[in-house]
């Protein structure tokens, strides 16, 4: 992405798109309880709440009323059909890492099989979109945890954060061509959640090969533990090998959340909160997820930035664009073209 100089002035930037994430999975509901929704209709209800607060963006788990997250995809389906009509004007944004906790007393963590994360395509109604995992990575989310971020929660029990500490990602090479294939014959966009260049470079292959044909939405996810850790220099490294035709939103954990959201504002970017990011305002006190994004409005507001409604966060994320092959792709995103044959010397849209 190019910093001109007036990148930093709020009038020459997009209208600022917030993603709420209030859903929380990692989660036991008696963790925040007050925030943590159980019920359909609280499910329901949390999702206006943040899109009265100024979400244009939700992403989506789903508990079933035992607390535990749901590997129904019924379950899915009741609240998609209950938010489409809660919440018409949001961008609908299903978490393609569904079910990963213990069962119960020594039960081992793991994930949904790759054929029954695939079935994400088939969900009635459709989301807008589908987050997809590129290369099988660790996601050891316990590594930045500080004792702080887990004292008096469900995350003090050894065996819930052992999981979490052996926590990886499946994400290999066919799975993820599979899904990329099922995700547009749905008509749904995937959003690229990327925690490094390497991934990003995977993507870009993907791209060159024709096997991603359309806008590209994508998420750095500084969470540490496998991934690229808070840290200014890893965030803008990556900002620096975007194209200039993505849209990219910075996501961290628990009390890094603030100060990278607070970056991506002024820096053009856009932001992503919620319980499933961090429960925690000041040291020690639980921070809703409406409280963090009205907090993120008033930032905004601060510098100057317009919030996006849920019409301009569909227009900024191209809801429902295609492009009808690769070379087409690469120029709408601002990468160089692919070399044609006998082609020497660097590449470059005219």
């Amino acid at each position: 992405m190019h910093f001109h100089d007036d990148a930093l002035f709020p009038e020459a930037q997009e209208k600022l798109v917030i993603t709420a994430a209030p859903y929380g999975p990692e989660w036991e509901p008696d963790d925040f309880r007050e925030d943590l929704p159980l019920t359909m209709d609280e499910h329901v209800q949390k999702a206006v709440d943040c899109y009265e607060a100024g979400a244009t963006v939700l992403h989506i788990h789903v508990r079933e009323l035992d607390g535990k997250g749901s590997k129904r995809l019924s379950k899915f389906n009741e609240l998609l059909a209950g938010l489409r009509e809660a919440v018409p004007e949001m961008i609908l944004q299903v978490g393609g890492s569904i079910s990963f906790a213990p069962e119960g007393e020594g039960a081992d963590a793991k994930w949904l099989s790759d054929d029954t994360r695939h079935m994400l395509a088939d969900l009635d109604p459709a989301p807008d979109q589908v987050t997809i995992a590129i290369n099988t990575s660790q996601m050891n989310i316990m590594e930045l945890m500080t004792a702080d971020d887990i004292a008096g929660t469900s995350m003090e029990r050894p065996e819930l954060a052992e999981a979490y500490r052996e926590m990886t990602v499946p994400a290999g090479p066919a799975w993820v061509e599979e899904h990329l294939r099922r995700l547009q014959a749905a008509g749904i966009q995937p959003h690229f959640q990327l925690s490094s260049i390497p991934q990003l470079e995977t993507m870009e292959r993907l791209i060159r090969r024709g096997v991603y044909t359309g806008p590209l939405n994508l998420t750095w996810v500084g969470i540490g533990g496998g991934f690229d850790g808070p840290n200014p220099y890893n965030i803008m490294n990556f900002i620096q090998r975007v194209p200039d035709g993505a849209c990219l939103t910075l996501e961290t954990l628990m009390r890094s959340v603030l100060p990278v959201n607070a970056m991506a504002i002024a820096m053009g970017l856009h932001t992503r909160c919620g319980n499933e990011d961090t429960i925690w305002g000041r040291k020690g006190e639980k921070f809703t997820s409406v409280q963090q994004i009205q907090q993120l409005v008033r930032i905004a507001g601060e510098l100057g930035r317009e919030v996006a409604t849920g019409k301009e966060a569909r227009e900024i994320y191209r809801i429902g664009e295609t492009y009808r092959d690769a070379d087409e792709t690469l120029a709408k995103l601002g990468f160089a073209p692919n070399r044609k044959p006998g082609q020497v010397g660097f590449t470059r849209h005219a």
